[in-house]
This record gives C-alpha cells, structure tokens and sequence, in this order.
C-alpha cells in the first residue's frame, strides 16, 4: 500500500466516523423539560422539579417536545408574568407563590394517537419550603413518574411513554417546529439509562470507533513505510 492509498483509507474511515457522529447527534427524546423563568428570559432549569425551591414570586415553565439535549430543547411558549398569572391569587402569611408556564408542545411533538392541550399557565400556592414538584401537583394532577423519578406526564398528557427516544428522521422534523413563541430543560431530561450519549455526549460506540481509526490508520501508514523503505533498499 503507497502513501496515498494509505491517505485515501484514512480519509474514508473518518468520514465514516463523522457519518455515524451526525447520525447519534441527531437523535432525541421526547419529553418534559424543566425551566426558570427571569428578566433575562427562559433558562433551563439545572436542578430537577423535586429539588428545586422556589421562592415566592418566581415563575417555572414546562415544556413538552422532542429534543436532543439542553442545547437545542425548546422553551414554554408566550410572556411569562409572575404579576399576570398570579393576579388572581393574592399574597398570604404562611404560604408562597409560584407561577407556572405548562406548554404541551405542537401535534409534531405528539405521541402518535395523542393531541396536545393547549397551552395554559396556573398560580400554585403552597407551603415556604414546598419544591416545584409539589407546586405542580396542587395546579396539574394527575402527574405521572417512572421508576426513576422521571417526569412523564403533565395533567395527565401524555397518556404513555416517558423519555422515549424517536428516530433522528423523526427528530429532525420536530426540532424546526418545536420552538415556536419567543424562542428556542431539568427532571424531565433523559439521563444516562435511556442509552448512550442521552446526555448529549458522545457514545460508547463513538469511541470505540474512534479508536478503531485510530489503529487502522496507524496500521495502513506503518506499512506505507515499510514498503517504501523496501522499495528504496
């Protein structure tokens, strides 16, 4: 094998690589996200419904829709007013606020069979140390978890499912549609049990692969030398 035809295997193996990369990224999971909601706008939430304290005053969105990690989940569509979705419930001695976006996301977000709600905000009140988990159980029965603690379903949508992955074709199609309102969470995020790289990483098999370049590629270039070495002798 000359350098070049060396070169030229190289060059195939990473594209190949690269190939089978684009394909795992482009891969999601259907589910709820979890965020903060500030001056600034949305942020995705870093700690999960059931740990999370809200203070009295702050506002908490969800949002369903398929996505691949943090970086492209969608946001709860429209403003979000702590002052407009509380105006309803004043303030009381013994108890704290938290207004709460709940977006069920687009029919391309849907399970098939199911359609989504329309979107809808509540005012939960409940006790000061109470967490964004139990603030939303007093606004959205029936919630529905997994095994894990997962977050499956909202006010009872969606009937089944929890975190599933879908396909990168049927990702693809979503992720265009799913942001909608002012732009494109955290219990509701997959974590590593629903396979590899759910976290947005890389994957095993991604690894392995690039190892296994790694030692064809030192092996193709090694005999390009040898036989080179021989040629010159």
């Amino acid at each position: 094998m000359t350098r070049r035809s060396a070169a030229l295997v190289l060059a195939a193996l990473l594209l190949a690589l690269t190939g089978a990369a684009g394909s795992a990224r482009a891969a999601g999971y259907r589910y709820w996200s979890f965020w903060d909601r500030s001056a600034g706008g949305w942020t995705y939430a870093t700690q999960g419904p059931s740990t999370a304290r809200p203070g009295d005053g702050d506002v908490q969105g969800f949002r369903f829709a398929v996505s691949a990690d943090s970086q492209d989940a969608s946001q709860p569509r429209g403003a979000a007013s702590f002052a407009a979705i509380c105006a309803g419930t004043p303030a009381r001695d013994g108890s704290k606020r938290v207004a709460l976006v709940l977006d069920f996301g687009t029919a391309a977000d849907a399970p098939g069979g199911e359609v989504p709600p329309s979107p809808r905000t509540a005012c939960a009140r409940v006790s000061p140390d109470a967490t964004t988990a139990e603030a939303l159980a007093a606004v959205a029965k029936p919630l529905r978890y997994d095994t894990n603690a997962l977050l499956c379903a909202i006010a009872g949508y969606p009937r089944t499912g929890c975190g599933e992955q879908v396909s990168g074709q049927e990702a693809g199609k979503t992720s265009g549609q799913a942001s909608g309102g002012d732009g494109p969470a955290s219990a509701a995020k997959p974590g590593p049990e629903a396979g590899d790289g759910a976290d947005g990483g890389p994957s095993v098999g991604l690894y392995a692969g690039a190892a296994a370049v790694a030692v064809l590629a030192a092996a193709a270039v090694w005999q390009a030398r040898r036989r080179g070495s021989r040629g010159n002798g």
